[in-house]
């Protein structure tokens, strides 16, 4: 079976309606909107609109609010710089955190890094990192490895 001889359902045949083409198709003159009013013309914009009586929208109290100042913070932990160095052949001696951006290892849009005391470092790495947990520098400075934080 080939993909030109599958039979296609009914419904995806199925043609639009063509409105205002004439009565015989009968959608012609009001194309099926009615006669007169608002809801005839175009530009409608009475969504939410219920007849007089208090939307729900405002009917609710307001709740909570989005911070639009505030700084995105993405995790990273050991397991996953590990992972990182295997997959891409990164140099563990020397990991900087500009790096994963500019070859898209990960997204700048999901904001800066922080490293996160979460598994173990295979081997001891030098970061060059924007914020890190003091217990994951702890580790990392016991291995042998240097941490360099580039905003505090």
């Amino acid at each position: 079976m080939k993909i030109n001889e599958l039979k296609s359902p009914l419904t995806s045949r199925k043609n639009n309606k063509r409105r205002g083409r004439g009565s015989g198709s009968g959608l012609g003159k009001t194309s099926g909107r009615g006669v007169k009013g608002q809801k005839s013309r175009s530009g409608v914009s009475i969504n939410g609109f219920e007849g007089g009586q208090m939307p729900i929208y405002r009917r609710l109290p307001k709740r909570g609010f989005k911070n639009n100042f505030q700084t995105k913070i993405q995790s990273i932990s050991f397991r996953e710089i590990n992972n990182l160095v295997k997959k891409y052949n990164l140099d563990p001696t020397q990991i900087k955190e500009e790096e994963l951006f500019i070859k898209k290892i990960l997204k700048r849009s999901k904001g800066s890094l922080k490293l996160l005391n979460i598994g173990e470092p295979d081997t001891a790495t030098n970061l060059e990192i924007s914020y890190a947990s003091k217990k994951a520098v702890e580790v990392l400075e016991k291995l042998g490895g240097k941490i360099k934080l580039t905003k505090k």
